[in-house]
């Protein structure tokens, strides 16, 4: 039996003899999205009674988990996320958790140092290769960072894991405590995006040119653009996040990366979220590899790819070019996520552009998604001297050097058609021409 077996045996343990570790006043952080350790955070809810006010650094939870969802359990954990999804979004609304605004590639530090040294952090890992080491595999946002920190790691050998390169390794002499549990991969399943969704994405194809670095964000438009894509040549991806529509972008060889001047030949990303197809697509994949949101979300790293086009979507725009992409009105909705850390990146790159897509309207066309103004209380995710092009399914919004009144004019040609004048008589109202 080689070493590496001995101290696995010696630190294998079970959920119970996890939680009987955990205090009054910890400090806990976990891994995230897809790398989920949910046979562990499914039971700390069993923890109320005995223990209160554990800090908590919740996950982007892919399931439901009892400790954060109900608001009983707010007197045990004081519970901080970082970006809203269906679950989480309700338990915000109950007051069971809280949010916490922060850009991706620095929101895990600026937690910690706030909050404190993690008495332990949690993780899904694969099983453990005959070197010693283990893989967090599907997601690094801030699992490196709070991988570092903590005191002590708890990690959750799931068998159902893809095996993923990049910066995923740790090591069995720095983990103090193994649970075997097999958990299934949280599915999003494709959305066929809608004929409003694909106008836009061939509009958003006219940008992008062959040979390009791009990174594309979740949802029915981004979804729209990749298969917009698909006569591209030679296109790279540096990403925050990898979704179903990579899938088909590597399948066609559009995505060779083969022009990209920085980590060239590989796509680059922070974690991935999707099918089954997506899954398998990263397992034993050296052509993608996963590194620290703290790495791959740095403007400063992400503007060292020459002609980077940063496809991202808002729920509403202004006249002058201020996005909200995460909240309606002052209710938080979603989170800035890597959006910003994006566009930012794009800003310093060579020939890089920060593109923005928005429906023109919502609710059945009784909303302009294109306002003078944003409603009170409105998250302004990305200032509008960040931002080159809006789109919309009415056609494109260049913004980068032109005036307030230029870009008013410009919006407002891509706004639904019914509120075109109305957004005219808004704009003369506010002196923006």
């Amino acid at each position: 039996m080689s070493d590496y077996q001995a101290q696995y045996k010696s630190k294998l343990c079970t959920v119970d003899d996890v939680l009987s570790t955990i205090r009054s006043g910890d400090v806990l952080t976990a891994s995230q999205a897809a790398n989920d350790p949910g046979a562990i955070l499914g039971r700390l809810h069993e923890l109320r009674g005995r223990v209160e006010h554990v800090k908590v650094y919740g996950p982007m939870c892919c399931f439901r988990h009892e400790f954060m969802s109900n608001p009983i359990y707010r007197d045990t954990f004081d519970i901080d996320v970082a970006f809203l999804m269906a679950d989480t979004r309700k338990a915000l609304e109950a007051k069971a958790i809280n949010y916490i605004p922060g850009h991706m590639h620095d929101g895990g530090r600026r937690w910690l140092k706030f909050n404190g040294t993690p008495d332990l952090f949690i993780c899904a890992v694969t099983p453990m290769d005959k070197h010693g080491y283990f893989r967090i595999p599907l997601c690094l946002a801030h699992e490196r960072t709070f991988f570092d920190a903590a005191k002590r790691v708890v990690v959750q050998v799931n068998p159902n894991l893809p095996y993923t390169h990049g910066d995923t390794a740790i090591h069995i002499r720095d983990v103090d405590m193994i649970v075997e549990a097999e958990s299934p991969l949280p599915i999003q399943p494709r959305v066929e995006p809608s004929e409003t969704d694909k106008l836009i994405g061939a509009h958003v194809a006219t940008l992008v040119r062959d040979g390009d670095c791009i990174q594309l964000g979740i949802g029915g438009i981004p979804d729209a653009v990749a298969q917009s894509l698909m006569d591209k040549h030679d296109l790279g991806l540096h990403t925050e996040m990898l979704t179903n529509s990579i899938v088909d972008l590597v399948n066609a060889d559009v995505l060779t990366n083969a022009k990209k001047n920085f980590h060239r030949g590989r796509c680059i990303c922070t974690f991935a979220l999707g099918d089954r197809e997506l899954y398998n697509l990263v397992d034993h994949n050296p052509g993608i590899e996963f590194y620290s949101g703290s790495y791959v979300n740095d403007p400063r790293v992400i503007g060292r790819n020459n002609y980077f086009d940063s496809i991202n979507s808002a729920l509403a725009v202004d006249l002058t070019g201020q996005i909200c992409s995460e909240s309606i009105g002052s209710r938080q909705y979603s989170g800035t996520g890597g959006q910003a850390d994006f566009a930012e990146g794009a800003s310093f790159s060579d020939g890089g552009r920060s593109i923005i897509c928005v429906k023109a309207t919502k609710k059945n066309n009784t909303i302009s998604s294109i306002v003078s103004q944003h409603a009170l209380g409105s998250v302004t995710t990305l200032s509008r001297n960040t931002v080159d092009f809006v789109v919309s399914e009415y056609g494109i919004a260049p913004l980068s050097g032109r005036t307030v009144r230029q870009r008013a004019e410009n919006l407002i040609a891509i706004a639904h058609p019914d509120f075109r004048a109305q957004l005219r008589r808004e704009a003369e109202q506010l002196g923006l021409w």
